[in-house]
């Protein structure tokens, strides 16, 4: 079974959000401190013949003969599957796949993994080309899902101009999925976080088949009086409470600070879906995304007690290989899906936006090597973070002038796309978003190689290897 990813969620409804937008977001994390990826566009096709087989379990899937074209960010290393991640395609539905989750033994007893099933080297490969809709996405993946089985445990986020729906599954093939009101945010940190299902309500729930069937028979449900997916197929452990939970309780302490207040870390009954206490941001999504505990006894980088400063895993990390927002704007103009992008830690680096509707990427963010190149966006965002970390009390500063600064530039170069693009035809208005997209990689790549230059010749004054009784020996 596949257990690379260990990721954090965050969704968020078109009426939460302080512009209309709806956005499913979600950092990358991985066993390795650095895995390089890459930002691509996959070709639309039509009438083709193949059979997809992945390179990771083997599972096999004829392909369908057309395909829209899409986004992904794949590992460099293919050797275990494409891992495509997230995207969008070009009716600007989106998907963020996969945020691993974890059934217990007693579930699993009765509907265990499948070894060549579905896994979440393939899940953007196999879904996101094919779908039209967020609750298309949903009922193509649950398909999937009960013709070839599931490899693991795995929670998909799936987004349109109108819904955000996320989906887990959690056993061979049990899965549910909930549709985020539009007036709320949910938080997903690596475990089964779904809670009650109402069964008579389909416009807002789904679910396999035969999945309360299957509980029955099992004698799987704890609770008298509900029905809990949480509750039924969740787990209760120590790992959840210092490696899950501390991150639901750090993202709702930022956006719900009111209804959270008596919310501690090891919490293991916080709600999935909450209320934002005011209109979210994509600033907001990009802090809860970077975020390590910051300004609590909990921050790994901070001035608390050691033990308490390890004590829970935080949402950004160093083995964070990227973080993606997926944002769908309430305009129809033929800009409204981006895809904002920061490889490796997002506490330090800048998010990165793309419009969706293009057909090509820069080739810093294309063909990117194995090794450091200043030339390539991972690797710059790489080497900014290992920078700022090693002299944090010096760098912190410029490094949090510099992302204010991306934030200010990127707002009014997307503002200025958006007046420039409504006299563009379909075809002409792709073609100029790719290239803007091109100019703003260029753009964000020359600032973070200033802001590393800058650090490191400021960096010529901090050696250990100094001495000051005589300045001129």
């Amino acid at each position: 079974m596949m257990r690379n990813s260990a990721c954090t969620s965050i969704m968020v409804g078109k009426k939460a959000s302080i512009d209309g937008s709806t956005f499913i977001t979600r950092n990358e994390d991985r066993v390795k401190a650095v895995e390089p990826k890459q930002f691509l566009i996959r070709p639309a096709v039509t009438g083709r013949h193949e059979t997809y087989v992945s390179p990771y379990n083997k599972l096999t899937v004829p392909l369908s003969q057309n395909a829209m074209r899409y986004s992904a960010t794949p590992h460099l290393d293919q050797s275990m599957g494409p891992n495509e991640e997230d995207g969008f395609n070009e009716d600007n539905v989106g998907e963020s796949a996969t945020e691993s989750v974890y059934a217990n033994g007693r579930v699993l007893a009765y509907d265990p993994y499948i070894k060549n099933g579905l896994a979440e080297d393939s899940m953007t490969t196999l879904v996101l080309p094919y779908i039209h809709s967020a609750r298309e996405g949903v009922e193509y993946l649950g398909k999937l899902v009960a013709t070839y089985g599931s490899a693991e445990g795995n929670g998909v986020q799936f987004i349109d101009q109108n819904e955000v729906w996320y989906m887990e599954i959690v056993t061979g093939h049990q899965w549910v999925a909930v549709r985020i009101p539009d007036d709320c945010y949910a938080v997903a940190p690596n475990q089964v976080m779904i809670e009650k299902i109402d069964f008579n309500d389909p416009d807002n729930y789904m679910w396999s088949s035969g999945i309360r069937e299957f509980v029955t028979e099992h004698n799987l449900n704890p609770d008298p009086d509900q029905w809990n997916f949480r509750h039924i197929f969740g787990t209760c452990t120590r790992k959840d409470r210092h490696y899950n939970t501390p991150r639901l309780w750090y993202a709702q302490r930022y956006l719900s600070p009111q209804a959270t207040v008596h919310q501690q870390p090891e919490d293991m009954d916080m709600p999935f879906i909450r209320k934002a206490e005011r209109k979210i941001a994509v600033e907001d999504i990009q802090h809860v995304l970077g975020s390590h505990f910051n300004e609590t006894k909990y921050d790994p980088i901070g001035e608390g007690d050691p033990v308490d400063r390890r004590r829970y895993r935080s949402i950004s990390l160093s083995r964070t290989a990227q973080s993606h927002i997926l944002q769908v704007r309430p305009h129809a103009t033929g800009t409204q899906a981006i895809q904002w992008i920061a490889f490796g830690i997002p506490t330090f680096s800048a998010y990165v936006p793309f419009f969706a509707n293009a057909n090509d990427t820069d080739e810093s963010y294309k063909n990117v090597p194995q090794t450091m190149d200043f030339d390539h966006a991972f690797w710059l965002d790489e080497a900014l973070a290992e920078i700022v970390e090693a002299h944090l009390t010096e760098f912190a500063e410029d490094d949090f002038a510099f992302i204010k600064e991306m934030h200010s530039w990127t707002r009014q170069k997307i503002h200025e796309v958006d007046l420039a693009s409504t006299q563009k035809s379909a075809n002409e208005l792709t073609n100029f978003l790719t290239q803007q997209n091109h100019e703003i990689a260029q753009y964000c790549n020359q600032k973070t190689r200033e802001l590393i230059f800058k650090l490191l010749t400021k960096g010529t004054e901090l050696s250990k290897l100094t001495f000051k009784m005589d300045p001129n020996l």
